[in-house]
């Protein structure tokens, strides 16, 4: 029997909306999984990690309505809780990160701290 683990991360409808987009494109792998994760960097300490990418060993596997998400189970601690939402206005167009867990974020949205 398998078991579900939750999603440390959601997707709002318009950014699933977006992903599912991105893997209909011509040419698109699609052996890729969905990567949401951190890495060290950016203005305020952590950047935020979107794309598309191989599973690799240690990565956890997530199903969020229909799309295969993976992380590093060490990430978990950075995103719980946080909403990715995707944006397409005249003034701003891309994935914007919610994370409850920020203690300050950075002017362009993809760098915080904890």
């Amino acid at each position: 029997m398998d078991t579900t683990i939750q999603s440390p991360v959601t997707l709002t409808e318009n950014a699933l909306a977006e992903v599912k987009r991105l893997r209909t494109e011509p040419g698109f792998d699609s052996t890729q999984y969905l990567r949401v994760g951190v890495k060290g960097g950016g203005c305020s300490g952590l950047s935020y990690l979107l794309g598309f990418d191989a599973k690799e060993e240690d990565d956890e596997i997530y199903d969020i309505d229909g799309v295969a998400v993976v992380m590093k189970k060490a990430h978990g601690i950075y995103l719980q809780g946080m909403q990715v939402d995707f944006q397409d206005g005249l003034n701003a167009r891309g994935f914007v990160f919610k994370n409850p867990n920020a203690s300050s974020t950075c002017g362009c949205g993809t760098s915080f701290a904890v």
